[in-house]
């Protein structure tokens, strides 16, 4: 049994963040075990804290940027390859700005960091994600697959547009290959991206000092090149940084061409989909569980719905009777009084996709109508003389479509239950989309015996 780790003691740093500039002093703490990677912005009002999962992405333009509500991390792939590459399971990373610092581009500063620190074992075991069935998917110019393994295996291929510098490597990630062959592969720019990056705001902290810039035939640079395939070996840092945000270690071969990040968090959905799917024909196939004796009055049973309080897809399953396909509530993030946030990852792989439509797929909306009811069904059931009940959609008014949902898209819905009476629900919910709002309705339903 391989156990969960941890860092021995803290460790600190301080720098410029890649693409706002901002001096930052980063932190790097001890976690007790099953907490995972979590990030906290100690320069915030109640030092908010951010899960290092793939539910709270929210943007993969030239970076991986997470956010619980209004609070956001972005350029979090470094810092948390370094740590997945040093086999460290829990841990807060605590940030006084926006984003870690950039240091020299690579992630070998966070790896001192963490073998200054030095490792513990904790008393959990460590639960990988293994891939049983290949899978394998194209987004846009980024080919991605994923077949079984042993161990975890990174193969990639990386180039431009153009084909320049094309590169390829292939290795197995172990904290000594992690340390030797990935961890000081420094970021890289094509000299012609600079005044576009720079035009949308990003970038404010870069130069020569912690980035490679490839202009035509020739590489500047500070230093030279760290290996002759440093830039691919930077595309696998990239690619095991937002793989970090499964949540827990991956045990498969991972075969990248083209990798970037909205392909690689793609990539991360697609798995965890294919593992949702996989234990619920196994749930489907096994004698059914005995009977559960029902809680003490007063405990509201083993769901935790109190206000402030997050669910995980299994505790949603447990509040709503939906099953995949047709379960729109991923995670909750936020419950408090007679509001509730909901996130849906939307995967290619959802099966209305086939035929919604062939080579242009788009969520129906009827099914954002669903997530709201969903969502608000369970703000209703939350109550303990309904638990048990099923909430049955019955109308939906001031319904807007605004903009399409794709895959890719993480749908954050936020509901608001506006008026109850008896077994009659009544509440507005908005989605959106990276912060725009793609839809919203007033959706009405009814709670019902289960038969």
């Amino acid at each position: 049994m391989v156990q969960q780790q941890t860092l021995r003691e803290a460790a600190r740093f301080a720098g410029l963040g890649l693409h706002s500039g901002t001096r930052v002093n980063l932190a790097l703490l001890p976690a007790p075990p099953g907490t995972g990677l979590r990030f906290r912005r100690v320069d915030l009002e109640g030092r908010p804290e951010i899960p290092a999962r793939l539910e709270h992405v929210v943007e993969t333009t030239r970076s991986t940027t997470l956010a619980n509500g209004a609070v956001k991390v972005q350029t979090v792939e470094h810092v948390l390859a370094a740590l997945t590459g040093c086999g460290v399971d829990n841990a807060v990373i605590e940030l006084d700005a926006s984003e870690p610092p950039i240091a020299d581009g690579s992630a070998r500063e966070f790896t001192r960091l963490i073998d200054q620190a030095g490792l513990v074992p904790q008393g959990e075991p460590r639960e990988p994600i293994t891939v049983n069935e290949p899978l394998q998917f194209q987004a846009g110019e980024s080919f991605m697959s994923v077949f079984p393994h042993d161990r975890l295996r990174i193969s990639c291929t990386s180039a431009d547009r153009a084909g320049r510098y094309t590169q390829y490597q292939s290795l197995e990630i172990t904290p000594e290959t992690w340390r030797r062959d990935l961890a000081p592969a420094r970021t890289f720019c094509f000299f012609e991206e600079i005044e576009h990056l720079i035009k949308n705001g990003l970038i404010k902290g870069g130069s020569l000092e912690n980035a490679v810039v490839i202009r035509d035939d020739a590489v500047l640079t500070t230093e030279p090149l760290r290996y002759p395939d440093e830039f691919v070996r930077h595309k696998i840092l990239d690619l095991l940084g937002d793989l970090t945000l499964l949540g827990r270690p991956l045990q498969g071969h991972v075969v990248a061409l083209l990798p970037g990040h909205a392909a690689n968090v793609e990539l991360g959905r697609q798995i965890l989909a294919q593992q949702r799917r996989t234990a619920q024909l196994l749930e489907a196939f096994a004698p059914p569980p005995p009977p559960r004796p029902a809680p003490a009055p007063g405990t509201g049973g083993e769901t935790p719905v109190v206000d402030g309080a997050e669910l995980d897809a299994d505790q949603v399953m447990r509040m709503l009777p939906h099953r995949y396909p047709f379960l729109m509530v991923d995670r909750v993030t936020r419950i408090s009084g007679n509001q509730i946030s909901i996130l849906k990852n939307v995967s290619i792989n959802e099966p209305y996709f086939q035929g919604h439509f062939p080579g242009h797929p788009i969520m129906p909306g009827v099914l954002q109508l669903e997530a709201v009811a969903q969502a608000a069904g369970i703000l209703m059931l939350r109550q303990a003389e309904n638990a048990g009940k099923l909430a049955y959609f019955m109308s939906a008014e001031s319904v807007k479509w605004r903009k399409p949902v794709r895959p890719g898209d993480t749908l954050k819905i936020d509901i608001e239950l506006t008026k109850t009476r008896g077994k009659i629900g009544k509440a507005r919910g908005v989605c959106t989309v990276d912060g725009e709002v793609v839809s919203e309705a007033e959706v009405t339903f009814m709670l019902v015996d289960r038969p």
